[in-house]
């Protein structure tokens, strides 16, 4: 069986929106590419690492219309690897899947993850925060992979919002501080925290 990643760039109070780009996120949001302030070496050389061990991507809608109007057109390393696997997008409406490799998943969420795992070793989802929420509220992931900014927002989407369900989780390897400060926090998920 696989596993599904999680991977998050995220600020001191846990912002995740839109950490790539000022028009990433439409919404008025307007810190839109934060995470582009801090470039960091040991950040890009662990986000390639971890690129490289992925066989599919699981994204929701709009993290998938970015990478399928960016990513194709690219030449690199990320490129080369995202455009050749598989990508699985989680949406409740009829998206264009026009990046090769990419299929809707079905309606049953929950279902369509765990056939996920069964099907490819390491499955990896960047960004989407409504689905990470999802996938938190489910209990559906393996590794939760956070690069912490040294950042405080103060507003914009967390990434613990939306009724995340009480669990705990385990340090699965010592964090690895960058030289600007990002810390990169790797857990795996623990058991439910009962009241």
């Amino acid at each position: 069986m696989g596993t599904i990643h999680i991977d998050l760039f995220t600020t001191l109070d846990l912002v995740g929106q839109a950490p790539g780009g000022r028009d990433e996120d439409p919404d008025g949001f307007p810190y839109g590419g934060w995470q582009f302030s801090e470039p960091d070496e040991i950040v890009g050389e662990h986000v390639i690492a971890g690129i490289r061990a992925t066989d599919a991507l699981l994204l929701g809608r709009r993290t998938y219309d970015i990478f399928a109007g960016y990513w194709p057109h690219q030449d690199d390393v990320i490129a080369e690897r995202f455009n050749s696997i598989p990508k699985y997008v989680a949406s409740h409406g009829s998206p264009t899947l026009d990046w090769a490799g990419s299929s809707q998943l079905g309606p049953d969420l929950p279902a369509a993850v765990r056939e996920l795992r069964d099907k490819h070793d390491e499955v990896h989802v960047i960004g989407s925060l409504n689905l990470v929420q999802t996938l938190l509220r489910e209990r559906l992931f393996d590794r939760l992979n956070l690069w912490v900014y040294p950042l405080v927002l103060g507003v914009g989407k967390k990434v613990f919002d939306g009724g995340a369900v009480p669990t705990s989780l385990t340090l699965a390897e010592p964090p690895i501080t960058s030289a600007r400060g990002a810390v990169l926090l790797r857990y795996t998920l623990g058991d439910p925290i009962t009241a």
